[in-house]
């Protein structure tokens, strides 16, 4: 089931210079569609995803109800002198596949995400959500994307278009461009093939050793996070078998 969402409001002739230096996307994207960002803690770790939504003279946050008021907190300390007026809305989000309806947008991360429509209720469709993130490994947030523990790179933010390394400074930024430019990733989301079930959160193992923890299932699969160098064709999470078939999901 896909989770309960909050609309936060930005106003003010300050409010995309505001989030440009604030979030891990570029605003300027607004002008084509919604825009998929986080905010990040200085240490680069994950405070919350949300998608940056463009109006005629405001801009909206869609993000995860549970993190709404924490967002609005984080955004209202940052705010200082500048020219910006923040408060949570009740207006109704919507998503879905298909035919979109006037008004909707695209969502930015996936073609086979859908669309996702502000204000205006439409007809909740008969989507099995969890089953189509766990096929092309979308983390969900509170699930997979856990606040101040998650890395974005290694929850694929990149590939999702979540984040601009050409965009310049915000918050996390110097570790996220690091981890980018000076590593290669030993950690990350990936597709794994699953033979059993197992509470999300279970712990992976392999050969005795700890490899990574496994997160949302579908259809004998499921999202985990690996450690790479430990990860091989035969893992367990509790009483499921976990194998890592396809490196490059």
């Amino acid at each position: 089931m896909p989770q309960d969402r909050k609309l936060l409001r930005i106003t003010g002739a300050d409010r995309e210079s505001f989030l440009q230096g604030l979030i891990s996307n570029d605003v300027a994207g607004l002008s084509d569609g919604l825009v998929y960002a986080a905010l990040l803690t200085p240490q680069g770790k994950y405070l919350a995803d949300f998608f940056v939504v463009p109006g005629d003279d405001y801009i909206l946050l869609d993000v995860a109800a549970p993190l709404a008021d924490g967002l609005l907190k984080r955004l209202n300390m940052y705010r200082l002198r500048a020219d910006v007026g923040l408060e949570m809305t009740d207006i109704a989000v919507s998503r879905g596949l298909g035919d979109a309806p006037d008004d909707a947008f695209a969502d930015p991360r996936y073609p086979a995400l859908g669309w996702r429509l502000y204000g205006a209720k439409a007809q909740p469709p008969d989507v099995d959500w969890d089953a189509l993130r766990v096929k092309h490994c979308i983390p969900e947030t509170g699930v997979e994307l856990i606040p101040n523990e998650t890395f974005i790179l290694e929850a694929g933010l990149e590939r999702l278009f979540g984040v601009d390394f050409r965009k310049g400074c915000y918050v996390g930024q110097e570790v996220t461009a690091r981890m980018r430019h000076k590593t290669t990733l030993r950690k990350g989301l990936v597709t794994v093939k699953v033979d059993g079930t197992a509470p999300v959160g279970t712990e992976i193992t392999a050969n005795g050793k700890a490899a990574g923890v496994l997160y949302t299932q579908a259809n004998g699969h499921g999202i985990a996070y690996l450690r790479f160098d430990r990860a091989t064709d035969a893992m367990q999470a509790g009483d499921a078998m976990v194998s890592w078939s396809d490196p490059e999901t």
